[in-house]
Formats: C-alpha cells, sequence, structure tokens
C-alpha cells in the first residue's frame, strides 16, 4: 500500500471533513464520512473507526465496508487488536503484519487473516493528552505497507477530525461531547437494526441498504438515526419513499 496522495485530493478531504463540523451536524454521518474518504485516500483500503463510551471503552461506530465491522466488533469483543493498542498507547500502530502477528493479537489477528486481510494499521483519535477514540486501516497484502508521509497523512486527519469533536462539542460544556458519543452509540444500534431490515425486505446487501438510508437523509435533511428509527418503526409507509 505505498500511496502516494495529490495535494489536490488531499485538500477536498480536509476542507469536506471541516465543512461537515456545524452546529446540528450528524455525528455517525461525519464518522462514517471520515471512514470513507480515508479509505479513498488510501485506492479503497477497507477502514474502521471505534469511538470510547462513556466508561472509556471502545465502540464500533463506522466502516468502509460491511467486512470490516464485523472485524472490529469482534476487536471490540474480545479487547484486542490494533485499535485497542492505538488508543491505550495514544500512538499509531504501522504496518503491522497480520500473518505474523498471533502472538501480539492471539485471537484477533487469525480472525483478520481469515477475513482476507494481510496488513493493519491503528491511528488514535486523540488532542494532545485526550483520547476519543481509533481508526484502523487494512490491507488484503501482506506488503500493503504505509510510507512515513502517508502514516503523518492519516495521523493528521484523524487528529483533525479529533479536534473538531472536542472543539466544536466539549468546549460549550463540559459533558456534552460525552453525551454526543453515548447518543450516537445508541443511534447506531438503530441504523444497524434499520440495515438488516431493509437489506431483508429489498434482497439486497447490507451495504447497499445503508447506501439507501443515507441518500435518503442527505436528500432529505435528516439524521441517519431518524431514517433508521422510521425504517423500523413504520416499515410500510417508509418503505416507498426509500427509493
Amino acid at each position: 500500500m505505498t500511496t502516494t496522495i495529490s495535494a489536490q485530493r488531499l485538500a477536498r478531504v480536509f476542507v469536506e471533513v471541516a465543512d461537515t463540523l456545524v452546529d446540528e451536524f450528524d455525528l455517525i454521518e461525519f464518522l462514517q464520512l471520515l471512514a470513507s474518504r480515508t479509505a479513498d485516500l488510501l485506492d479503497a483500503s477497507p477502514v474502521g473507526l471505534l469511538l470510547a463510551d462513556q466508561r472509556g471503552r471502545l465502540e464500533f461506530m463506522a466502516a468502509s465496508d460491511e467486512n470490516v465491522k464485523l472485524l472490529e466488533l469482534f476487536q471490540v469483543q474480545n479487547q484486542e487488536g490494533p485499535c485497542l493498542d492505538a488508543f491505550r498507547s495514544g500512538t499509531p500502530v504501522v504496518n503491522a503484519d497480520l500473518t505474523e502477528a498471533k502472538a501480539r493479537w492471539p485471537r484477533f489477528a487469525p480472525r483478520a487473516v481469515q477475513a482476507g486481510f494481510r496488513s493493519v494499521h491503528a491511528f488514535p483519535l486523540r488532542l494532545r493528552a485526550e483520547r476519543i477514540g481509533a481508526m484502523n486501516v487494512f490491507s488484503a497484502s501482506v506488503g500493503g505497507r504505509l510510507a512515513e508521509t502517508d502514516v503523518q497523512i492519516v495521523q493528521a486527519l484523524a487528529d483533525v477530525a479529533s479536534i473538531g469533536l472536542l472543539q466544536e462539542r466539549a468546549i460549550k460544556r463540559g459533558e456534552l461531547l460525552t453525551e454526543q458519543l453515548q447518543g450516537a452509540l445508541n443511534s447506531r444500534i438503530t441504523i444497524e437494526q434499520a440495515k438488516g431490515a431493509l437489506a431483508q425486505a429489498r434482497g439486497i446487501s447490507v451495504d447497499e441498504a445503508f447506501a439507501v438510508i443515507r441518500a435518503h437523509a442527505r436528500n432529505h435533511n435528516l439524521r441517519l438515526g431518524e431514517v433508521a428509527q422510521a425504517v423500523i418503526s413504520d416499515p410500510d409507509s417508509i418503505a416507498e419513499q426509500l427509493r
């Protein structure tokens, strides 16, 4: 994964991330955007995002595809893996060869290899000593290494996202960020249920169902959680709208 990220491409991503950090912004949509754009920057390398809840425990929040979501959930359930290491230490985990990482992550490494990945990187979401989450980047190739400049770029993107989340929200009221993250975690459960319900109803994949929900939320200026709740509460009435 020796990528060369163009300055123009990178600038577009940073501007898009900054533009999303406005009043009443949708936290889950923002994190999904961060995961998707990071994956795009790294030539479609799958990306997953975890945030810390009120107890400081990492929880799954966003992923660029469903396969990574399942792996991130496994990582959280077993409290073992690169995101946990990056979050606890506050430093990136870079160019970790999953085929040789069984001693380091005895449960996570074999599961990741089984899922088709061979290397992984993890970046803390942090502002100085404060850490609020972590971001994983996976590669299907053992040679999927990140150049030092790209490591710095991805960490900078994670830092900018962290600064935005902390300053835009926590500066107004000390406990607001924690409340917001907990609310997002609750909304994430509803969204996962809605994805499954819509996928089953339409006979489409879960990723496609999520794309439909996101598109409807964007087109109608709604939060993802609101659309997801509508799908679950009254699937018949919302079915015709989600076209």
